[in-house]
């Protein structure tokens, strides 16, 4: 089941989240925290990923793909541009990798190729988030916006 979606821009700043609950009635699986605490922790998880991007042994590592957790798993996809796409997911959510993958094509689709997007600022585009929802939706059926 797919927990929430950020977008991480290439400075740090949270520039989309969206958490999603498996019902009507449902609590959210995660936490909700305020604009601010969300802010706070992308801006926590990009200079973390920048980190283990550099003392990683491996030559040309790109830093934090996965984190597990007992709760959730957050699956990292960093794109050529330094754009970080996190997939919150349940732990035992299979193919999580193609999942983001999936989401950083939506983004690319409905985000970066519309003329009215500035680079780096706050996503706010409809087909990205109707798009987004109905992919949340073929993993979780009874998925709602948070």
């Amino acid at each position: 089941m797919i927990l929430g979606v950020w977008i991480i821009n290439k400075a740090g700043g949270l520039v989309f989240q969206r958490d999603f609950t498996t019902g009507s009635n449902a609590e959210p699986a995660l936490a909700k925290l305020s604009t601010n605490d969300y802010l706070v922790l992308a801006g926590t998880f990009h200079g973390v990923h920048a980190i283990t991007s550099r003392i990683s042994p491996m030559a040309g590592s790109t830093g934090i793909e996965v984190l597990e957790t007992d709760t959730f798993t957050a699956t990292c996809h960093q794109t050529p541009t330094g754009i970080k796409i996190v997939l919150f997911t349940d732990p035992n959510q299979a193919n999580t990798e193609a999942l983001v993958r999936h989401v950083y094509n939506l983004y690319a689709d409905y985000v970066m190729k519309n003329p009215f997007y500035t680079p780096e600022m706050p996503v706010r585009c409809e087909l990205f988030d109707v798009h987004l929802f109905k992919l949340v939706q073929t993993v979780n059926p009874a998925a709602t916006q948070a």
